[in-house]
């Protein structure tokens, strides 16, 4: 796609959308359809007092269970949901950000989509505490609205400033510590039965790549690197990452465990 500032250009990145939105939506209703019944038991521990023992002890209840098919299909409809609503009603504001070299849309959209996509992988790694992914998943948002609050940052500032950045990578990199944590636990817990399976150790790392190439592709746009120096095609790197992050995760847990 030749990308330059020009009525051509924007109507071929609506199309992009366009195209995009579909098949994350296809995406999201084979999942539905494929998928098993496979679903997690999500807990939480609360403080008890024992009066048998005579002592406060920690309680674990099973809160609900969430059906992992379903939950996958949501960020692939999250993501198609948001490429066609840039493709219609917000595609004048569309335009008109990206000539400023903006999309505040595309926060919005991941800072849902993609925070959904930490909960799942949380799960996958052994994290079953509700309360604990309610916080990775804000966590991760905070990550996202960084990225928000760079690109409207600059917009008034002559030399790029990267504290924004700098505080979206900090909060960014908390939820995949913490599930490394749990990762890595039981990785060592496994003796003669594997208790993390190998499509996991595919999503982790996988994943764990994509998210950090996201933020490579800002600070390529930031520096004007090549092409970057063009803020269109950061954009449609961001575009095409987004669809082949979301894929990954879907296909993989469901090749895994949802078939």
């Amino acid at each position: 796609m030749k990308l330059t500032d020009s009525p051509q250009t924007y109507r071929k990145l609506k199309l992009y959308n366009l195209v995009m939105g579909f098949l994350h939506l296809l995406q999201g209703i084979l999942m539905v359809v494929v998928s098993n019944d496979t679903s997690t038991k999500l807990t939480t521990e609360f403080l008890k007092f024992d009066t048998q023992a005579m002592q406060v002890l920690q309680e674990k209840e099973v809160l609900f269970e969430l059906p992992l098919g379903y939950s996958v299909a949501v960020f692939l409809f999250m993501s198609a949901l948001a490429h066609f609503i840039i493709a219609t009603v917000y595609f004048p504001k569309y335009v008109e950000n990206l000539k400023k070299g903006a999309n505040y849309a595309r926060w919005i959209e991941y800072a849902f989509s993609s925070s959904w996509m930490i909960v799942i992988i949380g799960i996958l790694v052994g994290m079953f505490d509700a309360p604990s992914l309610i916080l990775l998943f804000f966590l991760n948002m905070m990550m996202i609205l960084f990225g928000y609050v760079m690109e409207l940052h600059n917009q008034t500032t002559s030399k790029t400033d990267w504290t924004s950045f700098i505080y979206g990578c900090i909060a960014g990199a908390v939820p995949w510590v913490v599930m490394g944590w749990y990762f890595y636990g039981a990785v060592q817990n496994t003796n003669e039965v594997t208790v993390v399976p190998d499509f996991v150790y595919g999503i982790f790392i996988s994943l764990l790549v994509f998210f950090n190439v996201f933020a490579i592709n800002m600070i390529l746009q930031y520096k004007k690197v090549g092409r970057w120096k063009n803020y269109l095609f950061g954009e449609v790197v961001y575009i095409a990452l987004s669809l082949v992050a979301k894929s990954l995760l879907a296909w993989q847990v469901w090749s895994g465990t949802l078939r």
